[in-house]
């Protein structure tokens, strides 16, 4: 069972993030995002020159393209920068829109899990670069 676990960790890795990076963009375009208000209420605070759906279409194709660089091994650096920077992105309305993300102190709206349980995805990225390292190491 290890040894299955070790050969489908990092491809099992990079399709889960294509699967959400692709699909949440997917779902932005076409208007079905839960997270297209808050998207919207941060724009207005960080970017209010821009309109919504001009930004949407540009953040949606910025997701989905992520999520095709995922598959992509040697694209690894490029989207590993690219994940971080979306990550700044996604954990700025706890700190911008602080009545929409959390309820009280320490107790996130949905909206504030949605962005929290992104240390998962950043955990995942990290163990992706470490692993990835390991086996290019290895193969010295």
């Amino acid at each position: 069972m290890i040894e299955i676990a070790k050969k489908i960790s990092i491809p099992l890795a990079r399709f889960s993030l294509f699967l959400i990076y692709f699909w949440f963009g997917i779902l932005k375009i076409v208007s079905e995002s839960p997270a297209n208000p808050l998207v919207d209420a941060l724009l207005e605070q960080t970017l209010p020159f821009l309109t919504f759906n001009q930004f949407i279409v540009c953040f949606a194709i910025f997701e989905m393209v992520i999520g095709i660089l995922f598959l992509i091994p040697k694209a690894q650096k490029i989207v590993v920068a690219l994940f971080f920077l979306h990550m700044i992105t996604t954990v700025l309305p706890l700190f911008v829109l602080v009545d929409q993300t959390w309820q009280s102190f320490l107790t996130p709206t949905l909206e504030g899990q949605y962005i929290i349980k992104n240390l998962v995805l950043i955990a995942l990225v990290v163990s992706l670069i470490s692993q990835t390292k390991l086996k290019i190491q290895g193969a010295k």
